[in-house]
């Protein structure tokens, strides 16, 4: 008998807590009375699938059939759902389809095929290639070449030991000499620097410890959603955040069957969307995890023309060095280059032989002949090319792999003759060479291949090697255009009201580079970009040891957002920083003596004397730093789509890249502050009135008008609710302040939801409307 199933509900907010063995369902359950008050109505969890023991974020599944026992297990979770319904409140679940952890040891469907190979009836589970490497998974575990570690490789019984690692033996070779016993098994041992070039499973971007899922099988889908699926039509929860979906083989088949075993639960995509990028209208989900939203947003509150000024600053101190005049397109590029020809140097060999396999079955003559070098060339050149993250099938793919695109990469061959490659290539993965099982599986690789390059090179490699203002280079962003119009971010919501009105929006997030409220206040230097020059010179002045100019801009940048912290954090973000950017260190190749430099200028010049310099700058510019968190927190709350509030970003949350943003938080907080009053407000109004901003409701810009109407962004809400906020407001104070601006409210009286004794109507004042605080909201009185 098939259990009843609720009838789908679509959040008016939602609150993400980061769990793990610190922080199980019991501690959850614990906040869920503070969390109610807030006024939200789910709590968002990361991963609750049993991942490997100690996993701080639960990404690295093991077993999809098990709530994870280290946080509580399935009663644990049973026990907060309780608990949060008997508050008013429902569950969101992140879950993770892409990928498992490679982990054998713990991963029961894994250590089966180790031990029984192609044959195992898990085989089918895993994205492995058993063409290469002689029909073996390499598994590049080994902390050199075989031959130095073979002493530590240790037979037990009927396993294998290194270390903590333990591997099964294939049955019948316990008993083999062990190099003849190495070459019996299923897999091979390797040198971990072997992942580079010769992996032949599917990881996620270039984490060897995570292996793809083929979830497009109905039986793998059936069997790693089965528990979640239980739990969902049993109303334990109640809807889903889809973890990185562009690594799945087929997307929209997923996201279609997904919504028919959930019976059409509010779901949200990790899909990040490029900046003029739309979301697939054929995707059946409520929208994406809200990416897009957090660009819009932290765009309004960047300075065009300052920003600009700054750019000239970065390329003057720092850009020459590296990167050629500062050009955040040939940055991306250069970044995009080195990623697809080292990090992911297999990923990109698999796709070269699959473009080999249809050539050379194919029954068209005009794809023979085509060398597997001017293939693997065709390829890189399209792959760096793409503007978005991948194609999909119900897309128009020659809009992603334009003709453009591959007109310049016919440029990158020395020899005219093998640039027809190009056209080859282009061909297979439009789709318009034949069709077959070879193409199908070329085209579903390409696109992976695209996704995983786009992450790795723009936001793990170019979003460390462009930095004129780091809050632009966040999840999303576009750094070489990161100002917003007021004009472009009421269209932005109009778009999303009327497309995806219950799709997700956030500010903070676990993978955000940096929390909202520093992003903010880096924001205000695009206000005053000669401030930060004179700054910059004195703590040049200051300083001593700078190992390199662009290193010395991110981390006076850095300590400029974050304001007084730990040291510590700060060079933790900086030695991250450095390592992910690949010009000096990495983290395959590091480079002690140059990261000892860094320690060191961190220690002595940000987070040392010189640092007073920045720190007096902060301070100046407090109020205008306070106006854009406010600002962001509001639109945030008030916009289009459900807000996510991440764990502790209520009130002021300063966090830098994880794992900084992933520590642990305080609930209720210790000493609430102004943000606090600001979103609780704003919370608890969208629980009263959930109608103002349901899928059915109206977003109506407002227009001020007067000699400051431009630092005014306003909007209603359904009639209902008007949301007023203070943009560039260093800006606005420099040109004489709001003087005579009026803000024309809809017809009626209107009352500020933060102090109910102020009441307006008509033609506002926006100078007395921002009277207390330079942000307010207002519900119809």
């Amino acid at each position: 008998m098939t259990p009843e199933r609720p009838d789908p509900v679509t959040p008016t907010a939602t609150y993400r807590l980061q769990l793990q063995p610190g922080f199980p369902f019991a501690a959850a359950a614990e906040a869920v009375p503070y969390l109610a008050s807030l006024g939200v109505s789910h709590l968002h969890l990361s991963p609750v699938l049993e991942a490997v023991p100690g996993s701080t974020h639960g990404y690295d599944v093991v077993d999809h059939a098990r709530v994870r026992e280290e946080l509580g297990g399935e009663e644990g979770l049973r026990a907060l759902s309780r608990t949060a319904r008997e508050h008013g409140l429902g569950l969101v679940v992140d879950i993770v389809p892409n990928h498992m952890a490679m982990a054998p040891r713990h991963n029961r469907a894994l250590w089966e095929v180790l031990r029984e190979g192609p044959q195992s009836p898990y085989a089918c589970w895993f994205d492995i290639d058993w063409e290469a490497q002689g029909g073996r998974i390499l598994l590049p575990v080994l902390g050199g070449p075989l031959g130095q570690e073979l002493d530590r490789l240790k037979v037990d019984g009927d396993v294998l030991r290194y270390y903590d690692h333990v591997f099964p033996l294939r049955e019948g070779t316990a008993d083999l000499p062990l190099p003849h016993l190495l070459d019996a098994q299923w897999y091979r041992l390797g040198w971990w620097r072997l992942a580079r070039t010769e992996l032949n499973y599917r990881r996620f971007f270039s984490v060897s410890e995570l292996i793809g899922v083929r979830v497009e099988e109905p039986e793998v889908f059936e069997a790693t959603h089965d528990r979640i699926l239980a739990l969902l039509h049993e109303g334990v929860i109640d809807g889903l955040r889809v973890d990185h979906p562009d690594g799945l083989a087929d997307p929209d088949a997923y996201l279609r069957r997904l919504h028919e075993a959930s019976g059409g639960r509010w779901t949200v995509v990790e899909k990040i969307l490029s900046d003029g990028e739309h979301l697939p209208a054929s995707w059946p989900v409520a929208g994406t995890t809200g990416y897009d939203a957090l660009r819009h947003i932290d765009g309004l509150f960047t300075d065009p023309a300052g920003f600009g000024e700054l750019l000239g600053q970065y390329r003057r101190f720092a850009a020459p060095q590296t990167d050629r005049g500062g050009q955040w397109e040939a940055t991306a590029r250069r970044a995009a280059y080195k990623v697809v020809t080292h990090e992911l140097a297999a990923e990109t060999e698999r796709l070269t032989r699959a473009a080999l396999r249809v050539c050379e079955t194919s029954a068209d003559p005009a794809l023979r002949d085509r060398a597997p070098w001017a293939l693997r060339t065709a390829l890189q050149e399209l792959l760096v090319r793409l503007e978005v993250y991948r194609p999909y099938a119900s897309g128009d793919v020659a809009a992603v792999v334009t003709e453009e695109a591959a007109a310049e990469a016919r440029h990158a061959f020395v020899v005219p003759e093998e640039a027809g490659a190009v056209d080859v290539v282009r061909d297979l993965v439009l789709g318009r060479a034949g069709a077959g099982p070879e193409l199908d599986d070329f085209r579903v690789r390409f696109a992976q291949t695209a996704s995983a390059l786009r992450a790795k090179s723009v936001e793990d490699t170019a979003f460390y090697r462009y930095v004129p203002l780091l809050s632009a280079t966040e999840v999303g962003g576009n750094p070489g255009s990161p100002a917003l119009s007021p004009e472009d971010f009421h269209a932005y919501c109009a778009r999303v009201q009327r497309d995806w009105p219950a799709t997700g929006v956030v500010v903070s997030t676990h993978d955000t580079k940096r929390s909202a409220d520093v992003r903010a206040a880096l924001a205000v230097l695009t206000e005053c970009p000669e401030w930060w020059a004179d700054a910059l010179a004195e703590v040049t002045r200051a300083g001593e040891g700078v190992p390199d100019a662009l290193l010395a801009w991110a981390a006076w940048q850095t300590v400029f957002g974050l304001g007084p912290a730990d040291p510590e954090r700060v060079r933790g973000a900086l030695l991250k920083h450095v390592r992910e950017a690949g010009l000096f260190t990495s983290w395959t190749e590091q480079e002690p003596p140059y990261e000892e430099a860094v320690a060191a200028f961190v220690t002595a010049g940000p987070c040392g004397p010189p640092g007073a310099h920045v720190a007096a700058l902060r301070e100046r510019l407090e109020p205008h730093i306070r106006a854009n968190v406010l600002g962001t927190a509001l639109l945030h709350l008030t916009m289009p789509g459900v807000p996510d509030v991440y764990q502790g970003t209520e009130g002021e949350y300063r966090a830098l890249v994880d794992p900084d943003n992933r520590r642990a938080v305080s609930f209720p907080p210790p000493s609430p502050g102004v943000k606090d009053a600001v979103t609780g407000a704003a919370l608890r109004l969208r629980a009263r009135r959930p109608a103002a901003f349901g899928e059915t409701a109206t977003y109506t810009p407002l227009t001020a008008e007067g000699p400051a109407a431009a630092h005014c962004v306003a909007f209603a809400r359904s009639e209902e609710v008007v949301t007023a906020v203070t943009r560039l407001s260093l800006r606005l104070t420099e040109a004489g302040g709001w003087r005579d601006t009026r803000l024309p409210l809809p017809p009626g009286r209107w009352v500020d939801v933060l102090d109910p004794a102020r009441e307006f109507s008509g033609h506002a004042r926006v100078a007395d409307l921002f009277g207390p605080l330079p942000v307010v909201l207002l519900e119809r009185g």
